[in-house]
């Protein structure tokens, strides 16, 4: 596909129409997480324990994300660029109107537009010093269809985990997995393309509810039942992430980076530690592990991950195979490597 189509935008060469969610250069990516399971407490007294937190910072990232779409459109200003009477909405949406679908069937703006306003460039990132892409490419999104996918996940899953661990735990979370994201995605992205999106961030959220089961094992009751649920939920949304034009690299680097997390900062105490004539300790030895290997494999692999990213390294030419885990060709659709 052209540099001129949107990243999430233009069809492939099979004329297949991609699913909203994060971008990759040259096509949409895979649907947005589904809402995972809710656990139960083991112990009679540890729901009430449980303290229940405002929900202020989800709510205050899907308006972000909003505003920012809105200004993207604002400033792509399809009737003065050369789709003119194509744009779709023209009539009533005038400057906020969308490209023609057969640029951007998701209903959004220009590859141009975007990577102006921050897309995931490798070259700007590699040889323009625009490192910040990194980040500001989690807050774009490629059309309509894709913003509403990702954000009514991200209040599906954002919420539920805000109001248990609190806004500073989540957000945090949402950020470096989104960061996380976009280091192994532009590893591997096309060298020509662009990439946006937030489903890295919010495959985030969904690796660290799933380490968050794990490293709190004791304290839930229908934990294997949960445990199979998340992992289903996971597995399903990481194979779709196969299909043509789909950045599952961003998936797969957020989800990874999330689940290291979890294990970090959604780290629970045993419940009756804080009791007189309690013998346990606050966190058993099992969650702290679990915690020191998780800070060991954080910290190599960023410091690994953006060592290559700024030289410049192709990811593909030390993993012969990787590009089979973003698409897998068929007799029905081709991929852009």
């Amino acid at each position: 596909m052209s540099n001129a189509d949107v990243e999430a935008g233009g069809r492939g060469p099979t004329g297949i129409k991609p699913p909203p969610g994060r971008y990759n250069p040259g096509g949409a990516n895979a649907v947005a997480p589904a809402p995972p399971p809710f656990y139960y407490y083991d112990q009679p007294g540890a729901a009430a324990q449980e303290r229940r937190h405002r929900t202020w910072v989800v709510p205050l990232v899907v308006v972000a994300n909003v505003a920012m779409f809105v200004v993207v459109m604002y400033y792509n200003n399809c009737p003065a660029g050369a789709a003119g009477r194509d744009c779709v909405g023209r009539s009533f949406l005038r400057r906020f109107s969308f490209q023609p679908f057969r640029e951007n069937p998701v209903l959004g703006p220009t590859a141009a537009t975007l990577r102006k306003y921050g897309a995931l460039d490798w070259y700007k990132v590699v040889h323009g010093n625009e490192a910040w892409r990194l980040e500001t490419s989690t807050w774009l999104h490629a059309g309509l269809f894709h913003l509403l996918a990702n954000m009514i996940s991200l209040l599906i899953i954002g919420i539920r985990l805000e109001q248990q661990f609190g806004f500073w735990k989540v957000g945090l979370v949402y950020l470096v997995s989104g960061f996380g994201g976009s280091v192994l995605s532009v590893l591997f992205i096309n060298r020509n393309g662009i990439s946006v999106g937030a489903s890295g961030a919010l495959f985030g959220l969904l690796g660290a509810m799933l380490s968050e089961l794990i490293t709190n094992w004791s304290i839930y009751s229908n934990r294997c039942a949960a445990m199979v649920n998340l992992i289903i939920i996971a597995a399903i949304n990481l194979a779709l992430g196969i299909l043509p034009h789909v950045d599952n690299f961003a998936h797969i680097g957020g989800f990874a980076t999330g689940f290291l997390i979890g294990f970090v900062l959604l780290i629970q105490p045993q419940f009756g530690w804080a009791e007189p004539s309690s013998t346990k300790s606050k966190y058993n030895a099992f969650q702290i592990v679990l915690l020191i290997l998780s800070v060991v494999l954080l910290i190599a692999g960023f410091t690994v991950g953006l060592i290559m990213v700024f030289r410049g390294e192709d990811g593909n030419a030390h993993c012969s195979w990787c590009h089979y885990l973003t698409c897998v060709p068929t007799s029905s659709w081709k991929c852009d490597r």
